[in-house]
């Protein structure tokens, strides 16, 4: 039973379905996928094109260093986040679009429908999203679907913090990224009067841990690396989509430090229509550490991809 299940599930995720659905790809690509540059994006292309996705997701969506070096890029030189709408057409997506940032870690939306965006988020006087985050909609089969992406700050103390050690000692990333959260939930779906009843997604790298996987974590029950995800459930109305479809495992989606930070939320109208959802971890995803060990640098990147089919009709 365990092998026909299997067999099912890595099916439904590999080939374009029989029962015509709507399906999103999510995946942070380290570096405006560094590893791509080597082969002029071939094996990224190749398994894009292999999930049959209609919207796509991509965190850390611009070039930044130099093919298989931590040397910098000239602006000039970077091929994303420029190229994109080139980039994706040979994956079959004709539209792009970028949320608001403010450095070197935007989030791209690429989709076989036209996109309109609401609001491109930076922060303000009192909080800055350190990588932006963008809020856009599509219309499938006649629906709206509000798409939300986001990047949280990655460190350990606090963004602009003065005095880093002090700042890693009392978390300050964790509550930083906290108040990330906030301004983005409040600037997103807070504004709109009965967004619950409507379809929400929202999906990022969230540089956060989730109080639903601390049986593998095991952290105190009032620890700051818990607030993002609290925030959520206390303040939306959204489902964390992948611990909802997989209650009783834990599915990392990074694989440094097995971990999960990486999400996808969606409202419950939204969620209802999901048919498949998954961390796809294959022979091309599974992280592997780059030799020359140049920083944090993985192949082809250190998340996993998100993978989710929903039923439009």
């Amino acid at each position: 039973m365990m092998t026909v299940l299997l067999a099912t599930v890595m099916m439904i995720g590999c080939t374009e379905p029989e029962v015509k659905t709507f399906r999103l790809l999510h995946w942070n690509i380290q570096n405006g996928m560094w590893d791509g540059q080597n082969d002029n994006y071939d094996r990224f292309v190749e398994f894009v094109k292999s999930k049959y996705p209609d919207v796509c997701v991509w965190c850390e969506a611009q070039s930044i260093w130099k093919t298989d070096s931590d040397q910098p890029l000239d602006k000039a030189d970077r091929y994303l986040v420029e190229h994109w709408g080139e980039l994706a057409a040979r994956y079959g997506h004709s539209y792009w679009g970028i949320g608001g940032y403010r450095d070197s870690y935007p989030q791209v939306i690429t989709s076989k429908y036209p996109i309109q965006y609401v609001d491109k988020i930076v922060g303000d006087e009192n909080i800055i999203v350190s990588h932006g985050a963008g809020w856009a909609t599509i219309e499938v089969e006649g629906k709206t679907v509000n798409i939300v992406t986001l990047h949280t700050w990655p460190h350990a103390y606090a963004y602009r913090a003065e005095d880093r050690e002090a700042s890693k000692a009392e978390q300050g990333g964790d509550k930083y990224r906290a108040k990330e959260i906030q301004y983005i939930c409040e600037n997103t779906i807070g504004k709109v009067t009965e967004a619950e009843n409507q379809l929400w997604m929202m999906m990022g790298d969230f540089n956060s841990r989730s109080r639903v996987d601390n049986e593998v974590y095991g952290y105190a029950d009032n620890d700051p690396k818990l607030l993002v995800h609290d925030y959520i459930k206390a303040n939306t109305s959204y489902i964390d989509v992948i611990k909802e479809k997989y209650p009783n495992e834990f599915k990392p989606t990074i694989g440094s430090k097995k971990a999960r930070i990486d999400y996808v939320y969606c409202t419950q109208p939204l969620y209802d229509r999901i048919v498949f959802a998954d961390v796809i971890w294959d022979d091309y995803t599974t992280p592997v550490r780059d030799p020359q060990n140049l920083s944090n640098f993985w192949r082809p990147s250190d998340h996993m991809p998100i993978l989710i089919d929903f039923d439009m009709k």
